[in-house]
């Protein structure tokens, strides 16, 4: 008997989507070239006004309705995907990208870690293995660019995946309560907090880094943001934390592909281990989930739409 996509199968297929969107982010911003205070400033205004738009078209009149929903719970969202955004982009300026990208790659464990303590929520034994796996596999991809770094960097960066990890646990709290409109607020934030980091002079983006502002900010980050914020919808945080990792795989290939800065071999080891690990995680639990279906099929009980 064929059944239509569980909600876990669309949990997984729409998260996983969020980090795909938003796989050229390290390419564009290599692009863009501006200094951190300038690109956070139109990061955070762009964005707000890429989710609002999103916000709009998808609840109507319902808009306002939508932001009360998300309460208090949703003010936390706002302040720590804030967070997030201010400790990726001042580790990246403090510290070596790949520390970055591997202290980041910790997230799905703080995660899980977050969600056992505050959530009291289990998670098998193959997602732990998985978390070990794709953390493994990250280091490989940032191995070169990895180093000793400066503590403040790490220190940014580690603000940067605890906030991440805090935030998709604390969706968790109120389920079928969709928080994404919050990035709206997140973003205002980051753009009205961005002047504090302002050194030197202010000048406008030129033409091409316009362009690839609004691509990235306006477009890209809104769309694939509001879909990884939807995932605890469905998943636990750190099996939308583990998604998110796709992120750091293909956008390295991003920067191959249009920049001709080639992966060392380690990172392409690196890069399947984490694909492949996702995929194989994905068909071990489609596979149990296919079991327990044709188990209440056989019982009478309607399943899990």
């Amino acid at each position: 008997m064929t059944h239509a996509l569980s909600r876990r199968q669309k949990g997984l297929l729409l998260t996983a989507a969020g980090p795909l969107i938003i796989s050229p982010d390290a390419l564009l911003i290599k692009l863009i070239d501006l200094p951190d205070s300038q690109m956070l400033f139109w990061r955070g205004l762009l964005t707000a006004i890429g989710f609002f738009t999103i916000v709009v078209l998808r609840s109507g009149r319902r808009t306002w309705a939508v932001f009360r929903r998300c309460g208090l719970v949703g003010l936390g969202v706002a302040g720590l995907f804030t967070l997030s955004n201010f400790g990726f982009v001042l580790g990246n300026h403090y510290t070596k990208g790949g520390n970055v990208l591997m202290i980041l790659a910790g997230a799905p464990l703080i995660a899980a870690l977050l969600s056992r303590f505050f959530l009291h929520e289990r998670q098998p034994l193959r997602t732990w293995i998985a978390i070990v796996l794709c953390l493994s596999g990250t280091s490989l991809i940032v191995f070169d660019d990895a180093g000793a770094g400066s503590w403040i960097g790490n220190g940014f960066a580690l603000l940067a995946a605890l906030s991440l990890a805090a935030n998709f646990t604390l969706c968790r709290t109120r389920p079928g309560v969709d928080m994404s409109p919050m990035l709206v607020l997140a973003g205002l934030t980051v753009a009205l907090l961005s002047p504090w980091l302002a050194s030197g002079g202010w000048a406008l983006p030129d033409a091409d880094q316009a362009r690839y502002l609004i691509l990235l900010c306006l477009i890209l980050i809104p769309i694939g943001f509001t879909l990884i914020q939807r995932g605890p919808l469905y998943l636990p945080a750190a099996e939308v934390s583990l998604l998110f990792l796709l992120e750091t795989v293909t956008g390295t290939l991003w920067v191959w592909w249009l920049l001709g800065e080639r992966p060392s071999n380690l990172a392409f080891i690196g890069g399947a281990l984490v694909i492949g690990t996702l995929v194989i995680k994905s068909l071990i639990e489609r596979r149990l989930e296919m079991r327990w279906r044709r188990t209440l099929d056989n019982q009478g009980f309607p399943p899990e739409a």
